[in-house]
């Protein structure tokens, strides 16, 4: 029996495209879940990732693996039968390792700062609305 493997994701994500380069690269077929994060999240998302309830997650035979990093290693360690996304060499793995977690890290915190710089929703409706 194949594996069955389903990705939900959501095109412009950065982090999406992470696992999706990491499936590529590895010769994966899956079955891409496209959500739509501007209206309404999915059931199926909701279900997979009931703790953060964002995407990407990989589900791999009905079970799911969260978060990009961790669904990358996953990936790597699966279909360890095919090449491997992370070098041999004990040090060359701990720096690829470490360039990583540094570009997901700078990523997450530029979404924060960006998110902090942006007015209140409320303060600008109130300001709309004339209510200020």
């Amino acid at each position: 029996m194949a594996d069955e493997v389903i990705l939900l994701d959501f095109w412009p994500s950065v982090f999406g495209m992470r696992v999706r380069i990491a499936l590529a690269e590895k010769g994966i077929e899956y079955e891409y879940r496209g959500e739509d994060l501007w209206n309404k999240k999915s059931s199926l998302l909701l279900e997979m990732n009931p703790v953060h309830k964002k995407i990407p997650v990989l589900i791999h035979n009905g079970k799911p693996v969260c978060e990009s990093l961790v669904i990358v290693e996953y990936i790597d360690e699966v279909w360890n039968d095919r090449a491997p996304l992370l070098p041999s060499i004990p040090y060359h793995k701990a720096q690829a390792r470490f360039w990583a977690d540094y570009v997901h890290k700078m990523r997450c915190f530029e979404k924060e700062s960006v998110s902090k710089s942006l007015p209140d929703q409320h303060k600008v409706y109130n300001f709309a609305m004339g209510l200020s």
